[in-house]
């Protein structure tokens, strides 16, 4: 494994590039992303927002926005609605796993403290069941239905709704590194990522899904995803997660403090709405080496706010430390044991990037230094 030379990230992170320098391609997008023309960006969101402005007519939703009820959440409803004069409608997915206090107040501020009537998809409990025990078994992405969910319902919602405007936070692959390494307003190519490719219908009816699960677990045709017009904030407005947290908590958003301290994680403000489902962030480690301490630790360094040298040692004290609570949580979901967890979890490591040390513990072969 390599590392770069200004950040944290690994070279085992599916889509990072490294240049000759040694400095990987998400913290060279943020240098190109310091110099953008905001205003004229800003301006370029109005523009948008003037073409479906009242486009159902007056009293009528004319966007739609994907939310969890996260930190990013509140402040793309805040965008939309306070600052465009958007009258948008949310969509969000909730997940069957047990939801923390934080989650459900946010999700609860996120439509009364902005004013936005909020559709939420709870899926089917029992076919979740199976088919996080089939993707977690097969191939180590135990939360797939869920992250399919993500980016397929709120494209059924707005076909429905007619909110061809919808509107997403950052691009993940442009910002974080990845496949789709584009600095583009569009979101059209968003579901092909990778996160929760689809699968077929034979293996997923095979996994224990019901033929009813399909439809939304499919895209809409491609001749309807053409109607629709995806873009993501970041591309508009300066996007940066912690500011975009401090905002969120002036406006009512809750963090974890004093409700749970995650042993794996560098911060208390992000995917805070449920335990078990941030197992799938985690099994980044496994297979790739780094986990969710390296992905903040490296946005931390690229904002300036620590050092490099800073968030190495966080990095090792917190990336491989899976809280137990959340295997508690996710067990207790899928009816695992603890053995039977981790011998499913034995499986995953890749052997190429990590061996066992003298205590029978699966360590990197080459950890960031």
């Amino acid at each position: 494994m390599r590392y770069c030379k200004r950040c944290t990230m690994p070279d085992t992170r599916p889509g990072i590039v490294f240049g000759d320098d040694g400095v990987c391609n998400a913290c060279k997008n943020y240098d190109r992303y310091q110099k953008i023309d905001w205003d004229k960006r800003y301006e370029e969101l109005k523009q948008i927002c003037d073409k479906y402005r009242g486009c159902n007519g007056e009293g009528n939703y004319d966007c739609a926005i994907a939310v969890s009820g996260g930190k990013d959440s509140h402040f793309q409803v805040y965008v939309m609605k306070e600052l465009m004069h958007m009258t948008p409608i949310l969509f969000t997915v909730e997940d069957n796993f047990t939801m923390t206090e934080a989650g459900k107040a946010n999700i609860r501020n996120i439509s009364e403290e902005f004013g936005c009537t909020l559709i939420a998809i709870k899926p089917n409990i029992k076919t979740q069941k199976k088919l996080t025990r089939q993707m977690f078994e097969r191939y180590g992405k135990p939360t797939w239905m869920i992250d399919r969910y993500l980016y397929t319902y709120p494209l059924h919602m707005a076909l429905k709704f007619n909110t061809m405007l919808i509107v997403y936070g950052e691009n993940i692959s442009y910002f974080y590194g990845g496949v789709d390494d584009e600095d583009t307003y569009s979101a059209r190519k968003q579901i092909e990522n990778g996160v929760a490719v689809g699968l077929s219908d034979e293996e997923l009816l095979e996994m224990g899904a019901q033929k009813e699960d399909l439809a939304l677990l499919r895209a809409p045709s491609i001749e309807d995803i053409r109607k629709l017009d995806p873009i993501y904030l970041s591309y508009f407005m300066k996007w940066n997660s912690v500011q975009n947290y401090i905002f969120a908590r002036s406006r009512g958003f809750r963090d974890l403090t004093n409700e749970w301290n995650r042993t794996h994680c560098a911060e208390n403000f992000d995917q805070v709405d449920s335990i078990g489902y941030t197992l799938h962030a985690w099994l980044k480690y496994p297979k790739f080496g780094h986990a969710m301490a390296t992905d903040y630790t490296a946005r931390f360094v690229r904002y300036g706010m620590m050092t490099r040298e800073e968030a190495i040692q966080i990095v090792k004290e917190h990336d491989h430390a899976l809280d137990p609570k959340c295997i508690d949580d996710f067990c207790q979901f899928c009816g695992y044991t603890r053995t039977e967890f981790y011998n499913i979890l034995e499986t995953l490591y890749n052997r190429d990037i990590f061996t066992k040390n003298e205590r029978g513990e699966w360590v990197l072969k080459d950890p960031i230094a």
